[in-house]
């Protein structure tokens, strides 16, 4: 799916998320990435091939 140059990583490399954004929806917390993964605004992912991977942001303490 990525035309930039150099290749975004693909959906299934660790760094997956460092994709370029082509499609950010933050009004509905979620943007596309030009490698197809969803990425959610809390951290989790949704895979191209509807794989989810939970948020892993780390938690603040207060």
């Amino acid at each position: 799916m990525c035309t930039h140059t150099p290749n975004c990583p693909s959906a299934d490399s660790p760094d997956r998320e460092a994709a370029h954004v082509v499609a950010p929806h933050p009004e509905q917390g979620w943007s596309l990435l030009c490698n197809g993964l969803v990425l959610f605004e809390d951290t989790g992912e949704l895979l191209p091939d509807g794989q989810i991977i939970p948020p892993h942001r780390h938690l603040v303490a207060v």
